[in-house]
């Protein structure tokens, strides 16, 4: 029987000693903090968004421009796979309107004792408070509540995660051992807007009914107006988009065409107040009309048309993203192009990465924890493939 080492106790390393102790294979999971998991049950606190079900190329094509081994193993473990995979924990799930995924319980707790559950049945040993300090040759070394801990095991896979939310685990600490990394950025993040005391009323209240752009892509999820910017699902579709340098507008009557707009403009009458003006004749609710009013406070609104083009496509002045630590999850990392189709680091045979800590990107949805899952299958099976040639 093979030895193998997890380190990392997310999403990604569970699925991964999930493959490898199906196979007999003796699996320890190392992890730096006091509990499993602490990720993926935050991740799960208002609702465990599992996958989406959607076409597979649709589907892939969330996670942008991918390398082809990243790809293959969202192929290999696809939403289809992953309902499976949930329904095998006896974690009954539904499939909302827009396509999203969830366990009928909603929470992660249930599933994760459910999967922890059978990974102890398997004898797959649990080791936490064991922080990853690097390698010692062809050892792994821990700093540990005993001390130093040195595990010498046939094949590692490591699943450290990213550098977001630092206190639940993901610190990114381990790039400094691995010199093929792309810096970090915030991913599924919000961003920071100078707002003036006319916003104030508006703090922590959601924007409904508006559609979102950036670039190429849209979104009509709902978003949030906070003490320092602007958050929330809408927004963190867009986010890398507009990290990137896209400009952020908003619609503020998605459901009505330019000239249905306009024609609304156009009955402003001439002793009308600007604020009656936008209640009365627009018929913006409050929040869209003191967006509305924030936003083009420095424009000269004299004409109709103009704005009726604002309406349409109100240019929303973000500066820099929300802080990394608070972002849902981070771009950057270990880069794919680093490993083997199998997902072993090429320069450290018999070493495989996945999860988070790689260097690929996906919206909130179901994305984020489906290429985890899918990542941390595909190096479970690549150890497997690894264990059964090099010995």
């Amino acid at each position: 029987m093979s030895q193998a080492l997890i380190i990392g106790g997310g999403p990604a390393g569970l699925m991964a000693a999930d493959v490898l102790s199906q196979a007999a294979h003796d699996v320890t999971i190392c992890d730096a903090m006091p509990s499993i998991g602490r990720k993926f049950l935050m991740a799960g606190k208002s609702g465990l968004n599992l996958t989406k079900d959607e076409p597979l190329d649709a589907f892939i094509a969330r996670f942008g421009t991918i390398h082809p081994t990243l790809e293959a193993a969202l192929r290999g473990f696809s939403p289809v796979e992953v309902m499976a995979w949930a329904e095998d924990l006896e974690q009954a799930i539904f499939t909302g309107s827009t396509g999203r995924v969830f366990p009928k319980a909603m929470k992660a707790s249930p599933l994760l004792r459910a999967w922890l559950k059978r990974l102890r049945a398997a004898n797959v040993t649990f080791n936490p408070r064991w922080r990853w300090t690097g390698f010692d040759g062809a050892a792994s070394q821990f700093d540990t509540p005993d001390g130093l801990q040195t595990i010498s095991p046939d094949v590692t896979v490591l699943a450290m995660g990213g550098a977001s939310w630092a206190k639940l685990g993901s610190t990114g600490a381990w790039t400094a051992q691995f010199d093929s990394v792309a810096p970090f950025k915030p991913a599924n993040m919000g961003f920071q807007v100078a707002w003036s005391d006319h916003m104030m009323p508006f703090f922590g209240q959601p924007v409904k009914a508006t559609a979102l752009y950036a670039g190429r892509r849209s979104s009509r999820g709902e978003w949030v107006i906070s003490r320092n910017g602007i958050e929330g699902g809408g927004v963190y579709d867009l986010s890398a988009a507009v990290r990137d340098g896209a400009i952020l507008h908003v619609d503020l009557f998605p459901d009505l065409t330019a000239d249905a707009v306009l024609a609304r403009a156009k009955k402003r009458r001439s002793k009308q107040s600007f604020s009656q003006f936008i209640k009365k004749s627009l018929r913006l609710s409050p929040i869209k009309a003191a967006l509305f009013q924030e936003f083009t406070r420095d424009l000269d609104l004299s004409d109709a048309v103009r704005i009726a083009e604002l309406l349409k496509s109100l240019p929303v002045p973000v500066s820099e993203p929300m802080p990394m630590d608070g972002a849902i999850s981070t771009a950057g990392g270990l880069r794919i192009g680093a490993l083997d189709t199998r997902f072993m680091v090429k320069d450290t045979p018999g070493v495989f990465a996945a999860g988070e800590m790689l260097d690929w990107e996906a919206p909130t949805g179901g994305y984020l924890i489906n290429g985890c899952l899918a990542t941390g299958y595909a190096a479970g099976h690549g150890a497997l493939a690894w264990l059964s040639t090099s010995r």
